[in-house]
């Protein structure tokens, strides 16, 4: 009975096939984009006879016809995956759009690089959208930015082993500000991937892939403790350690660095959920991280690691805050201008390099100097710490903050031996 159940189910799938096969968009598509056909062949689609109108719509049936093929965003893929769209819309990957479109640095960058997706928005088209912006898109052009899912799960294939692999991650968390793929691919658990990918190591050896620690079980759901920014609420308890996280504050215009109140860019931070902002959310993320060490490592080992990693955050931070400092009493003596575009006579990390605000004449270098402290060797040596990356933590990471500083410093004397001659 079960061979000829079995045979039936084969029958039954090599007709779907076939009968999808038959569609036109297949024999159209076959030749016009071939690549795109390929991989739908072999995915789980094709398989179970979703074929290209379900997700595509009928109306598009020629080359004249083109743009009345629909592009389907993450709500046609909820149809048939409503558990993992439900975590995705509950964690990180979904505030990528809203967060690129908070940034003041968005508006004033060429378009092509943001929301074109050459630069950030490459990555950051990632979110569901609604249908203004989705609108918004389409009438500047941008088709194909309105479906998160298939930055991991590439279209047509949608292959969960695909995603699955730390190399679909590569193409978003690497370079300037995060590289993340450079720490864990060069780091310990990176190399026994690589081997046991190899067959240098038993299939069954320890070797953490990124998704087995940040989405864990496949949950979409994901989230780190410390965020991107590196800033968390209520503040330490430390005195000096808090008053370093409130000058970084102030240099993310999260705080106003006049009377140190919340500005609305704090609104701005819970709604993307950037940071951790409350104690019981900073210990849930912990608290994860920890089960998922305690796989491989001892409960002590793994929490012993992360003092470390919250140690090495908070040394980072003294050196940060410190320059900060130093290139706020600029502004305030009036030797740096106030950008017009800036909320405050302050560094303003939201700009990235543009340190004059919209106009491309005229920024500050001392600026630019403290940017790339704070945004690639920061960023560098708390994510070294935490990716178990010696070459990363320090000689990429602590030690060009300890440059950064020296250069900064210096700056500063030159720069106030200038002003003061002129004058």
């Amino acid at each position: 009975m079960n061979r000829v159940l079995g045979l039936l189910l084969g029958v039954l799938l090599v007709t779907v096939v076939a009968w999808a096969e038959d569609e036109s968009c297949v024999v159209c598509h076959d030749e016009s984009t071939p690549g795109q056909v390929a991989d739908w062949r072999v995915s789980a689609h094709a398989e179970n006879g979703i074929s290209c109108s379900d997700c595509h719509g009928s109306e598009h049936n020629s080359k004249e016809d083109v743009t009345k093929a629909a592009f389907p965003d993450e709500r046609v893929c909820e149809q048939c995956h409503e558990e993992q769209f439900a975590q995705f819309s509950k964690g990180k990957h979904n505030h990528g759009w809203t967060s690129l479109n908070a940034m003041p640095i968005t508006h004033v960058e060429p378009d092509e690089l943001m929301e074109g997706g050459r630069g950030c928005g490459g990555c950051h088209n990632m979110g569901i959208k609604t249908d203004e912006q989705k609108a918004e898109q389409l009438a500047k052009g941008y088709r194909y930015q309105n479906n998160s899912c298939d930055e991991c799960h590439t279209r047509h294939s949608f292959s969960k082993k695909e995603a699955k692999d730390p190399r679909a991650c590569q193409q978003c968390h690497m370079g300037y500000d995060h590289p993340q793929w450079e720490m864990w691919s060069s780091s310990k658990h990176g190399s026994r991937w690589m081997a046991r990918n190899n067959g240098n190591l038993p299939e069954g050896a320890p070797a953490p892939t990124c998704q087995e620690c940040h989405m864990t079980d496949g949950d979409h759901n994901n989230h780190t403790a410390w965020g991107f920014l590196g800033v968390r609420l209520p503040l330490p308890e430390d005195p000096q350690w808090k008053a370093d996280q409130i000058t970084i504050l102030m240099a993310l215009g999260v705080l106003n660095p006049e009377t140190g109140e919340p500005t609305a860019r704090l609104d701005a931070v819970k709604a993307v959920d950037l940071a951790r902002l409350t104690k019981e959310d900073f210990d849930r993320e912990r608290e994860k991280m920890v089960a998922n060490c305690t796989k491989c490592h001892s409960e002590s080992y793994a929490r012993f690691q992360f003092m470390m990693g919250d140690q090495m955050m908070q040394k980072a931070d003294v050196l940060m805050a410190k320059a900060i400092r130093i290139v706020a009493a600029l502004y305030k003596d009036g030797i740096i201008p106030k950008p017009d575009d800036y909320a405050f006579a302050y560094p303003d990390f939201l700009y990235f390099m543009r340190t004059n605000g919209a106009k491309i004449d005229g920024m500050s270098h001392i600026d630019q100097v403290l940017f790339e402290m704070y945004m690639k060797h920061r960023m560098r040596t708390y994510q070294g710490q935490f990716h178990f990356n010696p070459d990363y933590a320090y000689w990429y990471g602590w030690a060009m903050m300890t440059k950064a500083l020296g250069k900064i410093e210096e700056l500063d004397h030159v720069m106030r031996a200038t002003h003061a001659k002129a004058h």
